[in-house]
């Protein structure tokens, strides 16, 4: 995180709402601090996004982005909020995700304190993917090259020139830091702290060979080549389908891409990985701890 920033002005936000969960305590505190304060709220609009709670306006308009919802929400937010260069406050409905920084019923004050200048930017970094088929892309969390049926998808990494590895399989992920707590995660690849200078390469299920993950220095260059199955193979952009049988990709870690609104008394990122269940100790320690606090 950086140094906390000064006063900002702060006379129209943005809303970005997740599509379907009871939203009705932010919103109406949002709608509450926003009367009392002569600020407009507009909904910024986000691909998928049917759900309206204000009325539409230009992100550019705004000095601030509010994300109602979780990390899905929050993703969407700060895509809409990159292209104007835009703070992002998540704000979670249920338990706090690894992006949101408060409740709904903090958000008042969280309101108050970025108005004030009492607040951190937190600033992440992201992949950009330059592809022979398409315009590039950009991702926050991971770029995956995912199997879509019968078939194997064989992929050659090379880390700027120098072969890695080749193998056919269920295809792979690449992560950011913050992403490493994905998929990548799931598909048993490393975590990488917050705030690590690097990103990750980890092969899915393959067939036979090393299938081993690769912590990639961050100003190096990794280039994919994909050769599809019969089932064909479908490229992942944050969890959104961007493409189908993906050829070559040429990926980057591109450092201050997002500001996230953050607070200096806030959850650190790997309890709050702790708090989900992300990361989860020894079940000998557990119960060790459970028979001490049981005496």
């Amino acid at each position: 995180m950086h140094a906390p920033v000064t006063e900002r002005r702060v006379d129209c936000i943005g809303v970005v709402v997740h599509p379907s969960r009871n939203i009705d305590v932010p919103l109406d505190r949002l709608r509450s601090w926003a009367a009392a304060h002569d600020v407009t709220v507009v909904q910024v609009p986000v691909p998928g996004q049917d759900r309206t709670v204000a009325d539409a306006g230009d992100v550019s308009d705004c000095n601030l982005i509010v994300s109602i919802g979780g990390d899905g929400t929050m993703l969407a937010a700060i895509r809409a909020a990159v292209a104007v260069d835009l703070p992002v406050l998540g704000v979670s409905c249920g338990s706090l995700g690894i992006l949101t920084a408060v409740g709904g019923d903090a958000l008042p004050a969280a309101l108050d304190r970025f108005r004030q200048g009492d607040w951190t930017p937190r600033v992440l970094p992201a992949l950009t993917v330059a592809r022979t088929d398409g315009p590039d892309l950009f991702a926050l969390n991971d770029v995956s090259i995912v199997r879509n049926g019968i078939g194997q998808v064989r992929v050659t990494s090379r880390v700027d020139g120098v072969l890695f590895s080749a193998l056919a399989g269920d295809g792979c992920v690449v992560s950011t830091p913050l992403g490493s707590s994905a998929y990548s995660l799931a598909a048993g690849g490393p975590l990488l702290a917050p705030g690590t200078e690097a990103y990750v390469l980890t092969p899915l299920p393959a067939h036979g060979g090393s299938r081993q993950a690769l912590v990639v220095a961050a100003d190096s260059e990794l280039a994919l080549e994909l050769t599809a199955g019969r089932g064909g193979a479908r490229l992942e952009i944050d969890g959104q389908v961007a493409g189908s049988d993906p050829h070559d990709l040429t990926i980057r870690l591109r450092p201050g891409v997002a500001t996230l609104v953050a607070f200096a008394d806030q959850e650190p990122v790997i309890t709050a990985l702790r708090r989900r269940g992300i990361i989860a100790d020894s079940p000998r320690i557990v119960a060790d701890a459970s028979r001490r606090t049981s005496r």
